[in-house]
């Protein structure tokens, strides 16, 4: 079977958390950097990496990689790749995304431009042509250049990861759903945890979790770029990668996981999502002011994506939600709280320093994701039979 180096890019901030969902498939990281994992795999970790992968953007199969300070190296060391060995004869090919940090080649649009003139010269030598009907399967290109180093990757997602399938109707700034599985993976909250969003929106966040506790892979319902790419990963693979994901599901789990909203339209809107997502019957939505925010059991989680203050009218309102947000959280017994957000007033207002923040860039804004611990649940006591067992077993 062939043989990749891929990359996963990711949220800033998200590395580790992305590093872990690799390792946890199965696969050999070859490098973390910012914004971004390397990983070897076959045929069958570029389907399952696009499928399982709940924190990545999209999966690029590394093409190469060289050093270019001026555009005529950028031309030769991108038509010294093996671009035959990816793109047919009638494959439409382009850069669709050049990103450039620290060199000094830095115009998106004459890398791009430059970098498709090498990639037809030397397609055109291979194929023994001046020229491409570019009509058949897609293959678009995506180029990364740090510090003068240029990384040039093939990318086999198409629409980004975060694009699960489900949200058809959104919140005026969502959080991205990528974003959202990442959060909820960097806190101790496990599927038979209590937990609440009081916040909610139009649903991502306890969509996210109950996928999570169902044991759901984020990409089992929606197409990618490397599907109509037989020459590169048979059909079979991606159905095995598929057959894997809908075993792994189970629906039967139980789930205390609930989503409040002051706004009852967008509680209409999260209930739909969730729907679609197919995870409907794991979540209890409810149109609720954070100021009624309350549960009658111990040990829970809040994790939300409260507002920032994006409109100066939100902004001054801020101080007064964050505070009732504070004052709320403290009412329950044993509970952590876990929140992200643009607002610099966070802590002050909630009325206590976070046991941690971790700084996070949600697109282009930079957030950070407070984290406020509370005492881990005591660990159920054994039965007698149980205790009497295992003293059994001990002295076997």
């Amino acid at each position: 079977m062939r043989r990749f180096e891929l990359i996963a890019p990711c949220h800033f901030g998200m590395e580790a958390v992305l590093k872990r969902e690799i390792t946890e498939l199965g696969y050999d990281i070859t490098e973390v950097a910012d914004g971004r994992v390397t990983f070897y795999g076959d045929e069958e970790a570029l389907c399952r990496g696009n499928i399982f992968l709940r924190t990545a953007e999209r999966i690029l199969i590394k093409v190469g990689s060289f050093h270019a300070e001026s555009f005529e190296e950028l031309f030769q060391g991108t038509r010294a790749l093996p671009w035959e060995e990816y793109i047919p004869e009638n494959g439409k090919f382009w850069v669709t995304k050049a990103a450039s940090v620290k060199s000094k080649l830095f115009s998106p649009s004459d890398i791009q431009a430059i970098m498709k003139k090498a990639m037809v010269e030397r397609l055109g030598e291979h194929y023994g042509r001046s020229w491409f009907q570019e009509d058949k399967e897609s293959f678009p290109v995506r180029v990364f250049l740090l510090k003068d180093e240029v990384t040039v990757g093939l990318d086999s997602t198409g629409e980004s990861l975060h694009k699960r399938g489900y949200r058809k109707l959104t919140a005026r700034a969502p959080i991205a759903e990528n974003l959202a599985a990442a959060l909820i993976l960097l806190t101790p909250w496990k599927g038979d945890r209590i937990l609440v969003d009081p916040f909610c929106g139009s649903g991502t966040i306890p969509i996210e979790a109950a996928m999570l506790a169902a044991g759901m892979a984020p990409g089992m319902n929606r197409a990618f770029t490397a599907g109509s790419w037989p020459h590169i990963v048979s059909s079979k693979r991606w159905e095995d990668a598929l057959e894997e994901a809908r075993e792994a599901v189970d629906l039967s789990v139980e789930t205390d996981i609930q989503g409040y909203d002051i706004d009852e339209q967008m509680v209409s809107i999260a209930r739909q999502n969730a729907k679609l997502a197919g995870v409907d019957g794991l979540i209890h939505f409810q149109r609720r002011d954070v100021a009624e925010l309350s549960h009658p059991k111990k040990y829970g989680f809040l994790i939300t994506n409260p507002p920032y203050g994006e409109r100066l009218q939100e902004k001054e309102e801020l101080p007064a939600l964050y505070t009732c947000l504070g004052e709320r959280y403290r009412a329950l017994d044993s509970w952590s709280l876990y929140l992200i957000t643009a607002y610099e007033n966070a802590e002050r207002d909630i009325g206590r320093r976070a046991d941690k923040n971790r700084k996070i860039y949600n697109g282009m804004m930079k957030t950070y994701f407070y984290q406020f611990s509370g005492p881990r649940p005591p660990k159920a006591r054994k039965n007698h039979a149980e205790e009497a067992g295992a003293k059994r077993d001990n002295r076997i």
